[in-house]
């Protein structure tokens, strides 16, 4: 049956819930009148007449007229699941009698309300899910959070870049004008500025390139010919509203390398030469990226021309996603504030161990809790309690995790139910009970690698652990933390099998590199022959049209 919107009660209404004349019966019930086939009907009722007669429900009830079954007379039988509604990031509410579900079409999200992201954080987790083709994808930098996936390009190679384009890469001109002595161009990026800067926070390094053709023009103001030690007249805008010189004068790529016309200056573009020239700047400072705008000053002296472009955003790594720690002793473990995530939450990580049991994380309340652990050597166990009794969500490998190999663990708690998932096997699922209590109150310290008892803790590493889509830097505090190291190797045990075609792996400090060297193959991981060139091409349309 098709669920009906609800309809609150209103005095002077008569509900009728949710049949009349037996047209219906509530799920499970076996009375005389449930055995039509037809559906009956589920709502409120006021107001009735049969011909030109007004029936009163009362005279119903008390069996003056008509008959009657599993009604609720002059009261609110139905409750409303959907108000306030769990559901997330713009998925649909609907219920029927018994229960209620979510609708996550078109939301970018999945599960039981709409809470995770259906992709990747970065294009460095894209890669190590074996999609090492470069080309456009969808990344969610903050995973199950408010910020909603962009599209980026991701440059698949041995050093993942990702690059986000916008509409002014083309060249913009700038002309002498009097009267006029500002030209301000402004830049719209193919992502909000709220996942930019998710995307340069995450990034292990970031830039973009100026590209200025100049006549005439000068990027800081000085009485002499050579004008290199003034206040900036060309500067750009960042996400942040900051703003910086442009190019910073020793930025230019030509004043480091050495080859600008007049000696003395620091970059082309500060020699005041009556005669076209170029400067290329590198804007490598995070907190100015992304450029929003670029603001000239200046352009009414005469004879001034210039044309500048801005090119894309370029982003190289991801540094939480090998962010790890690698943990001793059973009575080590990393602490961080208590996890906030009432309604509903998810944990997910990687871990690598060769003992047989421990704990990855606790956290605990007055009476509630969150546990994650490997109890056996083929057992992972999901354990919380919102106050309805402890519950369990077990997911059992066919073969053992304490093998010292990198394996993914991913669990959710919300209002309707707790999963739990452990590499490429099945996920298991828990429905939450009906009724009584659904919030998660977590009051004491997140416990990483071991509990609050100091007991069957961890051994081994944890890396990529994010709660909620925000990561916890697991290095930052294992270097003030005894028996923890901050960083974990042995990654080619792991991912050594990605280097294809004879490729041999080699470990870095971040991943794995494949060297191709004795394979007819290149790429990432040696399995790219003649699509390298077509890839190659791809970024460079992808770069021009900016669109």
């Amino acid at each position: 049956m098709q669920p009906l919107p609800f309809m609150p009660c209103v005095d002077g209404w008569a509900p009728v819930i949710p049949t009349i004349l037996e047209s219906s019966c509530p799920e499970n019930a076996s009375g005389s009148g449930c055995r039509s086939s037809l559906g009956g009907f589920q709502g409120y009722l006021r107001l009735i007449s049969i011909g030109d007669k007004v029936v009163d429900p009362i005279s119903i009830q008390q069996g003056a007229v008509g008959s009657f079954s599993d009604l609720q007379i002059d009261s609110c039988g139905i409750i409303d699941r959907c108000l306030p509604s769990y559901c997330e990031h713009g998925g649909k509410c609907s219920q029927s009698w018994a229960t209620f579900s979510w609708d996550c079409t078109h939301t970018d999200y999945t599960g039981a309300t709409c809470h995770s992201s259906l992709y990747e954080q970065s294009c460095e987790a894209h890669k190590y899910r074996e999609e090492d083709s470069s080309g456009l994808y969808y990344i969610d930098s903050d995973g199950s959070g408010p910020l909603g996936p962009a599209l980026v390009y991701c440059n698949m190679t041995d050093t993942v870049w990702t690059s986000v384009q916008h509409n002014g890469s083309h060249l913009v001109r700038a002309k002498g004008s009097q009267g006029d002595s500002l030209q301000l161009v402004h830049f719209n990026y193919r992502a909000s500025m709220d996942q930019l800067q998710a995307i340069v926070n995450h990034a292990d390094h970031c830039a973009q390139e100026l590209t200025f053709p100049c006549k005439k023009p000068r990027f800081s103001e000085h009485h002499d010919s050579c004008l290199s030690g003034g206040p900036p007249v060309t500067w750009q805008v960042g996400s942040t509203s900051e703003t910086g010189s442009l190019p910073d004068a020793q930025k230019c790529i030509c004043g480091s390398e050495g080859n600008h016309i007049n000696i003395g200056c620091q970059c082309t573009c500060d020699d005041d030469w009556n005669e076209w020239t170029r400067a290329t700047v590198v804007l490598s400072r995070k907190q100015y990226l992304p450029v929003t705008q670029v603001v000239m000053t200046d352009t009414d002296r005469p004879h001034y021309e210039a044309a500048y472009s801005v090119g894309p955003l370029h982003c190289q790594g991801d540094n939480s996603f090998w962010n790890s720690a690698s943990f001793s002793t059973e009575i080590s473990y990393l602490h961080f504030p208590p996890l906030r995530g009432e309604l509903s939450a998810d944990l997910s990580f990687f871990f690598k161990t060769s003992a047989s049991s421990g704990v990855f994380v606790e956290n605990l309340g007055i009476t509630d809790f969150i546990r994650l652990e490997l109890r056996a050597p083929v057992e992972v166990v999901f354990s919380f309690d919102v106050g309805n009794g402890p519950c369990e969500v077990v997911v059992r490998s066919p073969t053992p995790l304490h093998d010292n190999r990198w394996h993914h663990v991913r669990a959710e708690r919300n209002v309707k139910e707790a999963t739990l998932h452990v590499d490429q096997i099945p996920g298991k699922m828990q429905p939450a009970p009906a009724h009584g209590p659904i919030l998660l109150q977590l009051s004491s310290q997140l416990f990483v690698g071991g509990t609050a008892s100091r007991q069957r803790g961890f051994l081994g590493c944890i890396r990529s652990l994010h709660w909620n889509g925000v990561t916890l830097d697991l290095e930052e505090r294992a270097m003030v933390t005894p028996g923890v190291e901050a960083g974990c190797g042995g990654h080619c045990s792991s991912y050594g099998h990605l280097c294809r075609n004879a490729g041999i792996c080699q470990e870095k400090h971040a991943g794995v590199e494949c060297d191709c060297t004795s394979s007819a193959y290149d790429g990432p991981f040696c399995s790219q022959g003649e699509n390298g060139a077509a890839e190659e091409l791809l970024m460079e349309v992808w770069l021009k049209l900016g669109s």
